[in-house]
């Protein structure tokens, strides 16, 4: 092979391993805090079977707790699963968590504070309520119910959690991200429906803009999953889209 000849595919496959360098960075590269999603704690291996909730978990105590460094609401009360036969997550339509939600419900008062270790009834099915602190941002429903050996896929699972504002806080919007779809409630009234199959990305829906009460406030919530994970995240954000974090946070 003559040396015209070896410079010719040298050039070529330069050309080649350039492009696909490229491809690689437009399939890969994100704008910064566009969809970026947080990382998250891995599922339990299929081996696992510990069933313990203090992996993921701390009971919570009754001295109120600050959110996370970046806002993020780590207490709640949550519910036991209640179990539903879903085979697909594309079904999560505006209409059908509506229904859902209010027909399995634990309670038709949206503010209500159910107690740490209570039980309640949801259609045929008794139910416990447990107040945890997750140890990382967002609150992992599939170790939860893994953890208390609950089904971990087709499960609809209720949250509150109480937040205790110094002053009233005006134009403030909640955020959630969740797997797969859920609505949330400000004191009574919905602040944020997150419907369809997603994933779990922090800040992946923002409601209107909303008043903290000077006081106590009562966030709930429900999360449905047919297969896969399911898990959630929320926050409040002021006027400039700053994390707020001068609020305490109980189940009580």
């Amino acid at each position: 092979m003559n040396r015209k000849h070896k410079s010719l595919l040298s050039a070529m496959a330069f050309v080649v391993l350039s492009a696909l360098q490229v491809g690689t960075s437009i399939a890969f590269g994100q704008p910064p805090g566009q969809g970026q999603r947080a990382s998250l704690p891995p599922i339990p291996i299929k081996g696992d079977t510990t069933h313990t909730l203090s992996r993921y978990f701390t009971p919570a105590s009754s001295a109120k707790k600050a959110p996370d460094a970046k806002g993020f609401i780590q207490r709640w009360l949550v519910l036991e699963p209640v179990k539903k036969d879903i085979a697909r997550n594309s079904i999560f339509t505006d209409s059908y968590l509506r229904t859902t939600f209010s027909t399995d419900n634990f309670s038709s008062d949206y503010t209500t504070v159910p107690k740490n270790g209570e039980s309640v009834k949801v259609g045929n099915q008794e139910l416990k309520w447990y107040a945890l602190d997750s140890k990382t941002f967002n609150f992992n429903l599939y170790h939860f119910t893994y953890a208390i050996n609950k089904p971990v896929y087709g499960i609809l699972v209720w949250l509150v959690t109480v937040i205790d504002c110094p002053e009233e806080m005006k134009n403030v919007r909640m955020t959630a991200g969740c797997n797969s779809a859920s609505m949330w409630w400000l004191n009574g009234q919905e602040a944020l429906m997150l419907s369809g199959d997603r994933d779990m990305i922090a800040d992946n829906v923002t409601s209107q803009r909303l008043t903290l009460k000077k006081g106590k406030n009562i966030i709930r919530g429900a999360v449905i999953n047919g297969p896969g994970m399911a898990n959630f995240c929320v926050r409040f954000l002021d006027e400039k889209g700053v994390p707020i974090k001068n609020i305490s946070i109980s189940y009580q």
